[in-house]
């Protein structure tokens, strides 16, 4: 492994074995689901390239791994795989919360939107951004779970149903730990693809050193609140297209993850101090 290899690995570990330890997830976890990893991974590498299936000796010596535990590990992969998805409620209130600032018809005249009933007897109403969203729960759970994680409250004067903010983020753990890996996975997948690949992704930063914490208190509400327009504007744009509400069943189908972060931490010569 070369130097600038290892530092880049080092980089990207630092932050996660900080959580585990926290998590009280030992080495020996981490270890074992490396190993996974590993033989699922040059399984799938090995596939992509056209070459024949491999043999638990094959793996072995491309992994390191003994032979008698990659034949374990191909066992469990083929019956229960690794991934969990995201919880039913997580997923259709985020696509709810998208729908609601971005569709046509939902927003005000100054793109805001709009409040809505639940139930009208014509024009919008809750239930119809439900459907548009192709709920397959009731809309009044949809909702509870909305208020729920202050995302939207009901108007006591007048019972019209208003989003609070314009992004949903689940609160419980598990939901929590499924973004995480979801959106970590996808930009470093982008990172991996732009130093393997001619035409990259979008993938970038912006960096400054040495802030005043008062300048940070100051900026950040502002840089928060561009992400948010940003995605937005991206789930118009994306949404204009025909094919995301009527997809073709024979054409070729792919995802996309588009997104924003943003951190701070004390400059490196005031935490060595």
């Amino acid at each position: 492994m070369n130097a600038a290899l290892k530092s880049a690995l080092l980089a990207v570990l630092r932050p996660l074995v900080r959580y585990l330890v926290g998590q009280g997830c030992t080495y020996g976890t981490l270890a074992d689901l490396l190993k996974m990893v590993y033989v699922e991974e040059t399984i799938r590498h090995y596939k992509s390239t056209g070459g024949r299936s491999l043999t638990d000796s094959h793996l072995t010596l491309m992994t390191g791994i003994h032979r008698k535990e990659v034949k374990r590990l191909r066992e469990m992969l083929a019956e229960q795989g690794i991934d969990i998805a995201l919880s039913a409620d997580a997923n259709v209130a985020a696509k709810v919360v998208a729908l609601w600032g971005t569709q046509s018809g939902f927003q005000s005249a100054d793109n805001l939107p709009l409040a809505l009933p639940l139930r009208a007897a014509d024009g919008l109403d809750f239930e119809t951004l439900t459907r548009l969203a192709k709920a397959d729960m009731r809309p009044r759970a949809i909702l509870d779970e909305l208020i729920r994680a202050g995302v939207a409250q009901v108007d006591v004067t007048d019972g019209l149903i208003r989003l609070m903010r314009m992004a949903y983020v689940p609160d419980t753990p598990e939901d929590k730990l499924v973004f995480f890996g979801q959106n970590i996975g996808d930009h470093l997948q982008s990172a991996v693809h732009n130093m393997e690949q001619s035409t990259p992704f979008i993938e970038r930063a912006l960096f400054f050193d040495a802030l005043p914490i008062e300048t940070l208190d100051t900026i950040k509400p502002e840089l928060e609140q561009m992400g948010s327009q940003l995605l937005m504007q991206a789930h118009e744009i994306v949404s204009r297209n025909e094919a995301v509400h009527q997809p073709a069943a024979n054409a070729n189908q792919y995802r996309m993850r588009f997104g924003v972060y943003y951190y701070q931490e004390k400059s490196s010569d005031e935490v060595s101090k």
